[in-house]
């Protein structure tokens, strides 16, 4: 009976241990989500790769580059005699041509006779490109090679109308795109390496970094017994091993190890932009004590002290807690409280619902940055 008694304590602690050891998880997960390896990394020498090229749209009802703009009427009359048609420039008058400047990316895995989207930009005086066709063209990387040709009528998605000195206007209408307005004519140059690889994070963070190494260890070493096969270099980059295993199946290895799932570290950092009024901060901004007066708002943060005293008969010890209350409070009397461990999602809300502008609560942020009561980095836009 004893001995029954004994374990049945035994198992009740074991079981608050792991309910509250789930609590915690599980608060962790509801603010930082796990996600696969292959949605926050790439792979060295995997990369988007820039094309651009000079171009002339055809076809225009009279919106195109007027007679003051030398470029089109040059390109206008060399593109006439390459057809075998021998005119100068002068003798070329038309809005009905317009000179632009043709952007793409060249994905890393696109291939000769694949077709991407182009963009296609007004370089003169033209109102708009309507109806307009974009005249064959070819596109070149920065180091000079030609990678695809484009060619076809462009698609603005806007107009601009004029008549009797009013104006209409909808979306940009000197810029259009093409969707798979350009053949690739060239493959970049690009093959997997079977030794090792290197991952480099989108946003670079020290333990982001070392929770995928973390996994990438664990989980080949339940499979293979194998010794270290990542390690973080520093917040950007991991570099992985490849195994015998798959040293003849690189793109197995790959897969296996982006869909492996992390949960990634969080830097604290709130963005602001001025010029729209938009706020964009995570969850873990906290707040040290301060006060702010701004206009007909108050705003106090501080951080009280608490004492924890444990139940009688118990091994527990008396300890001091810190406790943050934020008030914010407006001249005509309004108030309101947040609780403990207040963040600046709490302010934010709090100044929200007190009637306060972006405006109002950007400066607010700022002043209290500019105090270094603001545990984060605040990144202007």
């Amino acid at each position: 009976m004893r001995y029954s008694k004994k374990y049945n304590l035994l198992f009740l602690q074991i079981l608050i241990i792991i309910l509250f050891t789930t609590s915690l998880v599980s608060a962790a997960s509801y603010h930082d989500p796990v996600v696969a390896i292959g949605d926050i990394t790439r792979i060295q020498g995997i990369r988007d790769n820039q094309l651009f090229g000079f171009g002339l749209v055809i076809g225009l009802n009279g919106t195109g580059d007027s007679n003051r703009y030398q470029p089109t009427i040059l390109s206008h009359a060399n593109m006439l005699s390459h057809l075998g048609i021998n005119v100068s420039p002068d003798q070329i008058n038309s809005r009905n041509v317009a000179a632009v400047m043709v952007t793409a990316t060249l994905s890393p895995f696109t291939y000769i006779g694949d077709t991407i989207d182009i963009t296609v930009s007004s370089l003169g005086d033209a109102t708009s490109l309507q109806g307009g066709v974009l005249f064959i063209t070819a596109l070149q990387a920065a180091n000079g090679e030609i990678y695809a040709v484009a060619q076809g009528p462009v698609s603005i998605g806007g107009y601009n109308y004029r008549a009797a000195g009013s104006q209409v206007q909808q979306n940009h209408p000197t810029v259009a795109v093409i969707p798979n307005g350009a053949i690739v004519e060239r493959e970049i140059e690009f093959r997997l390496g079977n030794e090792e690889l290197l991952f480099y994070l989108d946003s670079p963070n020290f333990e982001t970094a070392r929770n995928i190494a973390l996994a990438i260890n664990s989980y080949f070493d339940v499979l293979f017994a194998e010794e270290k096969l990542a390690q973080a270099i520093d917040a950007g980059q991991v570099r992985v091993k490849v195994p015998k295993q798959y040293k003849n199946d690189v793109v197995d290895y790959i897969a296996k190890i982006n869909s492996l799932e992390v949960r990634p570290g969080l830097e604290a950092k709130v963005v602001i932009n001025e010029r729209t009024g938009t706020i964009v901060m995570g969850h873990n901004v906290k707040i040290s004590t301060v006060s702010v007066a701004h206009g007909n708002l108050t705003v106090t943060i501080r951080v009280g002290q608490e004492v924890s005293q444990p139940a009688s008969f118990s091994s527990g010890e008396t300890v001091v807690l810190e406790e943050g209350v934020l008030e914010v409070v407006e001249e005509e009397g309004s108030l309101t409280v947040l609780p403990t461990n207040s963040t600046v999602e709490d302010l934010v809300f709090a100044l929200n619902a007190l009637g306060a502008s972006p405006r109002d609560i950007i400066a607010i942020l700022e002043l209290i940055d500019a105090q270094g009561a603001l545990h984060a980095r605040l990144e202007l836009r």
